[in-house]
């Protein structure tokens, strides 16, 4: 099994953990760390991929330089050519990655339904988008193959990638201080709010891609 399956394995399982913590009322800042540790190595995967299929030419500081297009244009280019290869040679791996981040949402989603943090017609809105946006997805290729500029830059830009991160962070955080500490709720009904606007946005940017 590659390294950067076994992160995305290791994620998830991360979070199923920090479910167990929040629904036993554990020290929910505890609970918090794990899951700042879990979407962090949602970009580590990526990098595993690379450094692997490079024999450790990518280096981390080099896969750091290269996401904020730092590098020089041929060592850029060089990493782009790597990175090709691992989706020539690993159909699957974009998928993976895809599935690891479904089941971290969907089992946060669904844990916090339960507890009745929030309402159901949030989850079902986020079942909703991401089935038809992933059917979309999958019968146009793989997303990390982007065309278009719209999608590239509400989607598929690194700055999009560290936004949604930050506000799964920072949205999913608050539902466990609310479940465990009796936090206001209403705080967490509009980081909720603006999660999941943020996921139709970058939605819609991906349909438009699978339609362009």
């Amino acid at each position: 099994m590659r390294s950067a399956d076994m992160l995305t394995i290791l994620r998830v399982l991360l979070v199923i953990l920090v479910i167990y913590l929040v629904i036993a009322k554990f020290n929910p800042w505890i609970s918090i760390i794990i899951f700042a540790i879990a979407l962090a190595m949602d970009g580590l995967d990526g990098f595993a991929a690379l450094h692997e299929i490079s024999k450790g030419e990518v280096s981390f500081y080099k896969y750091m330089l290269y996401a904020l297009h730092k590098l020089p244009a041929k060592e850029q280019e060089s990493v782009k050519a790597y990175k090709q290869q691992i989706s020539a040679k690993f159909a699957y791996g974009p998928r993976m990655d895809v599935a690891g981040d479904r089941a971290v949402e969907y089992s946060l989603w669904v844990a916090f339904t339960f507890l009745h943090v929030i309402p159901l017609f949030v989850i079902l809105i986020i079942i909703i988008r991401h089935s038809f946006v992933d059917a979309l997805m999958v019968a146009k290729g793989t997303s990390s193959k982007l065309k278009t500029g719209f999608a590239n830059a509400v989607y598929g830009s690194n700055i999009s990638r560290a936004g949604i991160n930050i506000a799964k962070f920072v949205a999913f955080s608050y539902l466990m201080l609310i479940y465990v500490l009796d936090y206001p709720a209403i705080i967490g009904y509009a980081l909720v709010a603006l999660l999941v606007a943020y996921i139709l946005v970058r939605g819609a940017a991906e349909a438009y891609e699978a339609f362009a």
